[in-house]
């Protein structure tokens, strides 16, 4: 959980620096309107690529996990299955004899 956690900061925070470097470049370039726009278009278009990106890797690591956590479940699922037919078969043979 904290994994999750830590990327979902690390995206707000991305999100929040892009914001705020956004707003000084406006207040401080030097550079005529149209130029800063092209500007900001071009830094928006590359954090809009960058969120994607880091999206699909967040999406990945969580199919991994719901994998893992499947298949130890049927693990256990399995072991329990073979204790509870072993107890069945001794109990059967232990009635037998009886």
């Amino acid at each position: 959980m904290s994994e999750q956690t830590g990327a979902g900061e690390k995206l707000l925070y991305l999100m929040l620096g892009a914001l705020v470097g956004a707003a000084a470049a406006l207040l401080l370039a030097p550079k005529s309107g149209e130029e800063t726009r092209k500007i900001l278009i071009s830094k928006a278009r590359e954090g809009a690529d960058n969120i994607s990106s880091q999206g699909k890797i967040v999406a990945e690591k969580t199919t991994e996990y719901l994998d893992r956590g499947k298949e130890a479940f049927q693990q256990q699922r399995n072991s329990l299955n073979a204790a509870i037919e072993a107890g069945k078969k001794a109990y059967r043979e232990e009635k037998e004899k009886a």
